[in-house]
């Protein structure tokens, strides 16, 4: 699912703005999965405030989801290099997608997230 998001909008880009575009995937699929990560660990922590379970101290929270942000955005930059990309692109059958739907994914996961994080 995140490989046809990436094709898309690199497909999109790659018209207009040249190399420039697989930088533009890149920061969105880094973007829209940081996100994903954020409403998930966002709905855990209220979720276990609401139970009243202390799992983690908010500074501890926060030092790991940057972690896992680092590590999302190496993986990301490895596995979307090169010769990858261009098996994705050449396997997958190119659906157009709305670039506004695709740009609204990270945000709306985004505010979820700020959302829930705001319950107390």
């Amino acid at each position: 699912m995140l490989d046809n998001f990436y094709i898309s909008i690199f497909n999109h880009y790659k018209k207009a703005l040249g190399k420039k575009s697989i930088k533009i995937a890149l920061l969105y699929i880094n973007a829209l999965e940081i996100a994903i990560v954020l409403a998930l660990a966002a709905f855990f922590m209220a979720f276990a405030k609401q139970m009243k379970i202390q799992v983690m101290s908010s500074t501890k929270f926060w030092v790991l989801l940057s972690l896992i942000a680092l590590f999302i955005m190496a993986k990301n930059w490895m596995r979307y290099n090169g010769k990858k990309r261009t098996i994705l692109n050449a396997k997958l059958k190119y659906k157009q997608s709305s670039i506004f739907l695709l740009w609204l994914l990270p945000i709306g996961c985004l505010s979820l997230a700020f959302i829930l994080l705001q319950v107390q």
